[in-house]
C-alpha cells in the first residue's frame, strides 16, 4: 500500500472516530435530556391532576372524561391519587391502569418521597403529594412518542451524516494527499532518470524550508558528491593511464632498439639501466597508488592504535635515508615531554611513515642541499610538526592545487615524480583527523605545518 493511501485512510479513520464520538455524546446527550424532561412533564402533570382532584374537587367523572378525551389524540398522562394505606381515591383508567400500582410500591413512594422507572417503554413516576396536613400518594405514567420520534430522527440524521461525512473526508483526503505527494511524485521520477551518464540533473526545490526541500537539497548534495566523485575518478584513471603509459613505452622502445642490431656490454648495460629506472619508477607509482588507496578506505576499516610519532619520525627518516643516501634529514625536538601520551596519537603507523617519507623526499629532492628539516612541539593538546627545507619553493599559482592527485607545478622539471605524494599526505592526515598547510616562497623555501590531536 502506498503512503498515499496509507496516510488517506489514517486520516479517515481518526477523523470517523472523532465525528463518531462526537455524534455518540450528542445522541446520548440528547436521550438523557428526553428522559429528564419527559419525568419533569410526568411530575408536573401529576402535580395538576392531583391539585385538581384535592384543592379544586373537580368531579371524578368530570377528569376521567378529559383523560380519555385527550387520550383519543395524544399519549395523555394517566394519574392515580392513593392514601398512605394504598387506598384508591382517583384514577384515570382504572380499565387501562399501565402502572399497576402495589402496595409495596405505595410504601417505597412514602418512604422515598419521590421514585422513577422505567415500564417497559413507559415512563413512571411516583410521587409523596401533601395536602391539608396530610399526604397522598400520586402516580403518573406515560409514553414520550414525540420525544422517541425526535430521537429516531435524530440517530437517523446522525447515521446519514456520518456516512457523508467520512465519504467526503475521504474524497478530500485523496486530493490533499494527491496534492502533498505532488512533489515527491516528481521528485521520484526525476531520480528515476538520473544515472552515471547524466548525473548533472537535480531535483526541483520550490525554495521553501519545508521536509521536502530538505530533502531535495540533500539529494541534490548527495549528487554533487556522485559528480565530483565520477570526475575525479574519470580524471584519476586518465592520470594512471599517463603515468604508467610513458615508462612502460621507453622500457619497451629500449628493449625493442637493442635487439635490431648487436651492441657492446656497455650500451647494453645502458639499456638494462634505463629499463631499470623506468621500472623502478612503475614500482614507485604502483606503491603510491596502494598507499593512496589504503589511505582512501573507510576510516573503520583501517587499524588505528596508540602509536609514538617520534619512533615515526626516525623510521620515516631511516626509510628516506636508506633509498637515497644523500639525503640529510634533521629532527628537532623543541619541547621536553613528561609521559608517551604527549608525543602519542591514535592512528595507523604504516600510513603515517609513508606521509612523513613523502614530505621529507619532497623536501630533499627540491633543495640544491639535499636537505629537510622536521621540527616537533606540542602544546594545547596537540603535536604540531613543521617540515622545513630551503630548497627552489612553490609558485603561488600552484599552492592552491599541490594536493591534487597527480598535479605537478612548475617544479616538475627540477626532480622526477608523479604528483601522488602530496595527495596521499593530505589524506593520511584528514583521516587521522589532524590539519596540514603549506607556507612556500620562491627560492626560499617551504614549510610544512601538520597538526595532530595527541592521545
Amino acid at each position: 500500500m502506498k503512503i498515499r493511501t496509507r496516510l488517506t485512510l489514517l486520516f479517515t479513520l481518526i477523523t470517523a472516530t472523532i465525528l463518531l464520538v462526537f455524534a455518540a455524546v450528542i445522541y446520548f446527550t440528547a436521550k438523557e435530556n428526553r428522559e429528564k424532561e419527559f419525568y419533569l412533564l410526568l411530575k408536573k402533570e401529576a402535580i395538576t391532576k392531583a391539585n385538581l382532584f384535592l384543592n379544586a374537587q373537580v368531579d371524578k367523572k368530570n377528569l376521567q372524561e378529559i383523560y380519555h378525551n385527550n387520550r383519543r389524540i395524544l399519549n395523555e398522562v394517566e394519574v392515580a391519587i392513593y392514601d398512605p394505606h394504598f387506598h384508591l381515591l382517583y384514577h384515570d383508567a382504572v380499565d387501562i391502569d399501565y402502572v399497576k400500582e402495589t402496595k409495596q410500591m405505595i410504601n417505597e413512594i412514602n418512604q422515598k418521597g419521590e421514585i422513577s422507572f422505567y415500564q417497559q417503554d413507559w415512563q413512571v413516576i411516583g410521587l409523596r403529594y401533601e395536602f391539608q396536613g396530610r399526604y397522598y400518594i400520586v402516580t403518573a405514567t406515560a409514553y414520550d412518542q414525540y420525544g422517541y420520534t425526535k430521537l429516531d430522527s435524530l440517530f437517523k440524521t446522525i447515521i446519514i451524516v456520518f456516512i457523508i461525512s467520512v465519504l467526503f473526508i475521504y474524497i478530500a483526503g485523496r486530493f490533499f494527499s494527491k496534492k502533498a505527494f505532488g512533489p515527491v511524485k516528481e521528485m521520484t521520477e526525476k531520480a528515476a532518470n538520473i544515472s552515471a551518464t547524466n548525473l548533472d540533473l537535480r531535483l526541483m526545490n520550490n525554495g521553501s524550508k519545508d521536509e521536502l526541500s530538505e530533502l531535495a537539497n540533500t539529494f541534490n548534495e548527495m549528487l554533487d558528491r556522485l559528480e565530483n566523485s565520477f570526475e575525479a575518478q574519470k580524471h584519476f584513471v586518465s592520470n594512471i593511464s599517463h603515468e604508467l603509459r610513458t615508462p612502460l613505452a621507453a622500457i619497451i622502445a629500449e628493449l625493442e632498439l637493442s635487439t635490431h642490431k648487436d651492441r657492446t656490454v656497455l650500451e647494453y648495460k645502458d639499456v638494462v639501466t634505463n629499463a631499470l629506472a623506468d621500472a623502478k619508477k612503475l614500482a614507485r607509482l604502483s606503491n603510491s597508488l596502494l598507499d593512496l588507496a589504503k589511505a582512501s578506505y573507510d576510516p573503520s576499516e583501517i587499524s588505528f592504535k596508540p602509536v609514538r610519532i617520534d619512533e615515526i619520525l626516525l623510521d620515516a627518516r631511516s626509510q628516506a635515508q636508506q633509498a637515497n643516501p644523500d639525503y640529510k634529514i634533521d629532527i628537532h625536538f623543541e619541547s621536553d615531554f613528561e609521559n608517551d601520551d604527549q608525543i602519542s596519537v591514535n592512528g595507523n603507523e604504516y600510513l603515517l611513515k609513508v606521509a612523513f617519507v613523502n614530505l621529507f623526499e619532497n623536501g630533499c629532492k627540491f633543495s640544491d642541499n639535499k636537505q629537510s628539516t622536521v621540527s616537533f612541539s606540542y602544546g594545547d593538546g596537540k603535536i604540531l610538526l613543521r617540515f622545513t627545507d630551503k630548497g627552489i619553493g612553490i609558485l603561488e599559482d600552484d599552492i592552491k592545487n599541490i594536493f591534487t592527485p597527480f598535479y605537478r607545478g612548475e617544479n616538475k622539471k627540477y626532480a622526477d615524480g608523479n604528483g601522488i605524494g602530496l595527495s596521499l599526505t593530505q589524506k593520511i592526515i584528514t583521516l587521522h583527523k589532524g590539519e596540514i598547510s603549506v607556507v612556500s616562497s620562491a627560492e626560499k623555501g617551504t614549510v610544512f605545518t601538520i597538526e595532530l590531536a595527541h592521545i
